[in-house]
């Protein structure tokens, strides 16, 4: 069996387990903990902040370290604190519930960023595309499977079982992990700090227009989506008024649309120009805030659906096709640490937006929150609209111009 192809297993399982726990902290927080929409957001908060601390160190251990060692640490990481948030939820602490959400968190960062460095090593420059688009197909379908099925679920069983579940998502992936082969590492020179390593990278992000168009359009669509997460729980149970159910369904659209996103990308991508891609996926989302905005008390949740399969659709395609960008331009002896920079701003804006997001909808109401997320998703599309990102018209010219 090919690396690429346990690579996949493991990653079914550690996005399984990840999904879990996107729909159920919010959840949890709502219906276990009894919490305000200031405490949602530090929660949610909380499950994003391993992507703001550890992408950095991480990409160092990715670009340093045995990638076979550290995929399976990943997948352990990530059992141990799913394990614990559920006997947090047991036990009714909710410092430890938050504590432990972290600790997956980590697990989780460590995996991605292993795996976009392990890929560009098992697979050819050629089949970049359609390697990303088949690895990210197990977060999409895990995306329209879990919340589904937990929003099913939520209104006839406790939701103290979710983490229980993650747990066992995470000891799938961490067998499947065991069964990678080893991989070269590219040998780091003596002279090399930690500090200058990462500096490194981050210089080489900020100093490359494409890698710093997509950096600026990561962080404002990252943190219109965290915004929204936390908007929704309190526009569903007090604006809406339906059941909170609802919540897991239009994460499951959300998934249904990745799915489609992704399957396109992997049948199609190679016929259609990257620009088109990389502003079609920023620039849809704009429209999806505006329907949710537009969706009346005990109306239809079809517009709900409708606004997160937008969300779902168009940014998926978009993450893979920036992947295989960033991989291309990327040095081989650096993409752990280039990866980490931008993974750092794909999600470790997330905390931040959460915490604002529940302070500006706790002290206004849920409408005025999702103004916020159509202000973030606009700033977005703009980022990618002015950058050399419009000018991507085929990965092989942009191949052929990094060599020359």
């Amino acid at each position: 069996m090919t690396p690429v192809r346990q690579l996949t297993r493991a990653a079914y399982g550690i996005h399984i387990a990840d999904q879990i726990a996107l729909v159920s902290v919010p959840l949890v927080a709502a219906l276990i903990f009894d919490a305000p929409a200031e405490t949602i957001g530090l929660l949610v908060a909380c499950q994003s902040m391993a992507h703001l601390l550890g992408s950095i160190p991480f990409g160092i251990l990715v670009d340093t370290y045995q990638q076979r060692t550290l995929a399976i640490a990943a997948t352990l990481l990530s059992l141990v604190g799913f394990s614990g948030a559920a006997i947090a939820v047991a036990f009714g602490s909710l410092f430890w519930f938050g504590l432990f959400v972290v600790l997956s968190g980590f697990g989780i960062v460590l995996f991605m960023l292993t795996t976009l460095s392990i890929i560009p090593k098992t697979v050819a420059q050629k089949d970049l595309g359609t390697a990303n688009a088949g690895i990210e197909l197990p977060r999409a379908l895990a995306s329209v499977a879990v919340p589904l099925t937990v929003g099913i679920a939520i209104s006839y069983v406790s939701a103290g079982w979710l983490f229980p579940l993650a747990a066992v998502g995470a000891a799938a992936a961490c067998i499947f992990a065991v069964q990678l082969p080893r991989f070269e590492i590219t040998p780091t020179t003596a002279t090399e700090t930690v500090f200058g390593r990462v500096l490194e990278g981050g210089k080489y992000v900020v100093g490359h227009g494409l890698l710093r168009a997509i950096l600026l359009c990561a962080i404002f669509w990252n943190f219109a989506f965290s915004a929204l997460l936390v908007t929704m729980v309190p526009l569903i149970r007090d604006v809406y008024l339906i059941g909170a159910g609802t919540f897991g369904i239009a994460l499951a659209a959300f998934g249904a649309g990745a799915i489609m996103g992704s399957w396109i990308s992997r049948r199609y991508g190679a016929r259609i120009q990257p620009n088109i891609v990389l502003l079609f996926g920023p620039g849809i989302s704009v429209v999806a805030p505006v329907i949710l905005y537009l969706v009346p008390a005990q109306g239809s949740f079809l517009p709900i659906c409708a606004a997160f399969f937008i969300i779902g659709f168009g940014p998926s395609m978009w993450l893979i096709a920036q992947n295989s960008v960033r991989q291309i331009v990327s040095p081989s002896h650096m993409l752990g640490r280039v990866n980490a920079v931008i993974q750092t701003a794909i999600y470790g804006v997330r905390p931040l937006a959460a915490v604002l997001a529940g302070a500006f909808v706790g002290s206004s109401s849920p409408q005025a929150g999702l103004v916020l997320v159509f202000v973030a998703f606009v700033l977005s599309f703009l980022a990618a609209t002015v950058s050399g990102l419009r000018d991507v018209k085929s990965y092989e010219d942009l191949r052929s111009a990094v060599k020359a």
